[in-house]
């Protein structure tokens, strides 16, 4: 009699792991397999950026005026080159985190950057640590626009989620300090939750978040206003430092993860 095929092993078995039925197992494995490779590699402090995906470098602004969509219009010529000077100091501040950070007796790294592993200014983060000679991680997502992974992540350290709830998670978990560059909804999402948690006390650690660029963010979201109307306290704006300046954020990061490495 001829012997019949073995099934696969549950855990070989494609069809029922990508089925609703191994949803946890799914979202177990973008939990344990981050977190076997961060031990892997000894990462264990973040500086995570975050900002808009579609900032250009000044190299690549042309393309941009050019391609014809909304974002193009004359009067928006202005914002388009605004974004991309913030794209720059978000290289030249990564940079010098991450320089900072190498800057010790044995050369280790202490601190990495992080983003999330698409273009603009989670390009520009990544871009400023590999200048440094610094490695960097990029928390990619998939979604159908924009978010693929740039070309100066660490390749060791480049990971691509589907569930934006665990991709969340990651920032947090190992991050010291936030850094807020202008952004969209997703980055509205990441700061408001950071906050709300910090808020709450979800999480006790310290955790500096800097909103970089005043005539952005003083545009686009009236802190003042939500105090007026009693929203929030006016103590969780001490949640929150603004600035406009590479050297003024530098300064203020620099300052207090020095005092976490005394610790």
């Amino acid at each position: 009699m001829k012997k019949s095929k073995k099934p696969p092993k549950a855990y070989r078995n494609i069809d029922f792991l990508n089925s609703p039925d191994a949803r946890t197992i799914r979202i177990l494995s973008e939990y344990y397999e981050p977190l076997a490779r961060f031990k892997k590699y000894g990462i264990r402090n973040l500086i995570v950026f975050f900002g808009s995906a579609r900032a250009k470098s000044s190299e690549n602004i042309g393309q941009q005026l050019n391609s014809g969509s909304e974002n193009s219009k004359p009067e928006n010529n202005q914002y388009v080159h605004r974004l991309s000077e913030y794209y720059q100091d978000a290289v030249t501040l990564s940079q010098k985190l991450t320089e900072w950070s190498m800057d010790n007796e044995d050369g280790k790294q202490e601190y990495y950057i992080c983003s999330g592993g698409g273009p603009g200014m989670m390009e520009a983060a990544n871009r400023g640590a590999s200048l440094a000679g610094g490695k960097s991680v990029g928390l990619n997502i998939s979604i159908p626009m924009e978010q693929n992974p740039n070309p100066y992540i660490t390749k060791e350290l480049m990971f691509e989620f589907h569930y934006f709830f665990i991709r969340k998670f990651w920032f947090i978990y190992l991050a010291k300090a936030l850094v807020i560059f202008p952004g969209g909804f997703g980055t509205f999402d990441e700061l408001m939750e950071a906050l709300t948690l910090l808020q709450t006390k979800k999480t006790l650690k310290e955790l500096p978040i800097i909103i970089y660029g005043k005539d952005y963010w003083n545009e686009v979201i009236d802190f003042e206003a939500m105090i007026r109307w009693s929203t929030i306290s006016k103590e969780d704006l001490d949640l929150i430092y603004f600035c406009d300046k590479v050297e003024d954020a530098f300064t203020y990061l620099t300052g207090r993860l020095a005092r976490r490495i005394q610790k």
